[in-house]
């Protein structure tokens, strides 16, 4: 990965900031875009002081597809070069059932989850087809594979970005481009605490009681995905903490 360029959606917490630092631990340039600026700051100058990383950060909602354009087309002519770009950018909210199902929830996940990895990757994609090399990794979910009560919405953008894991394999065969789809199970990150707005004690409960997965495990293991030979791709990894088998069983122990 040295001297590689790495673009990191959903850069400023979570599965992203794990592969912020891991990508850097290998000596990788960083390209860091997410909406919170000063996240992206003091993660930038983190990755600085511990391993010299040259970082290049965005601050950008990958829902405008105007702002995201704009700021791939002037990215400066050192940062042109994507060899990865992780679309990592992704949330859910509320547990609501459909008939009761928040239309302004209902647009941020797919506006987000769907709509963003398209206009990323859609602005990403040509340049590498030109050079006959690069990896797009998509953060997908085991919600992608298995739709669970209160899930539907969240569940149903990420079944998408399976498809659409599929769907670039297929439209980049002999491209020389890889795609790698990753389906986490239960990760503690910020994501549970964005689901319920903040409700710190209802976030805390979902990690209750077993051992999640960390971003640094998700981290890990695209960073194997993406520094295999150029002969080898990795499709689709499906990763889950021990106690996970899918959103129905969980070995969860009681306090």
């Amino acid at each position: 990965m040295k001297f590689k360029t790495i673009f990191i959606t959903g850069a400023s917490a979570g599965i992203g900031e794990s592969c912020a630092e891991v990508f850097a631990e290998k000596g990788a340039r960083l390209i860091l875009l997410a909406r919170r600026r000063d996240k992206l700051i003091n993660l930038a100058a983190d990755l600085l002081k511990k391993f010299g990383t040259e970082t290049y950060s965005i601050e950008c909602d990958v829902r405008n597809y105007k702002a995201v354009e704009k700021v791939i087309n002037n990215l400066p002519d050192e940062w042109k070069s994507i060899d990865v770009l992780i679309n990592n950018a992704g949330l859910a909210r509320g547990i609501e059932k459909i008939q009761e199902g928040v239309l302004e929830n209902w647009e941020e996940m797919i506006d987000t989850n769907i709509k963003g990895l398209l206009y990323m990757t859609r602005l990403i994609l040509p340049e590498m087809i030109k050079r006959g090399e690069g990896h797009i990794v998509n953060i997908a979910s085991l919600a992608g594979r298995y739709v669970y009560p209160g899930g539907n919405v969240y569940c149903a953008t990420k079944f998408a970005v399976k498809a659409l894991s599929e769907s670039m394999l297929i439209d980049l065969n002999g491209t020389g481009i890889k795609v790698t789809n990753i389906d986490p199970g239960l990760v503690e990150t910020e994501f549970s605490e964005v689901r319920f707005r903040g409700d710190k004690e209802k976030a805390r409960k979902v990690y209750e009681g077993y051992t999640p997965l960390f971003g640094r495990d998700i981290a890990e293991i695209i960073l194997f995905a993406v520094s295999r030979p150029q002969h080898v791709m990795i499709q689709d990894i499906l990763i889950t903490p021990t106690d996970q088998v899918n959103p129905y069983i969980l070995n969860k122990k009681s306090n």
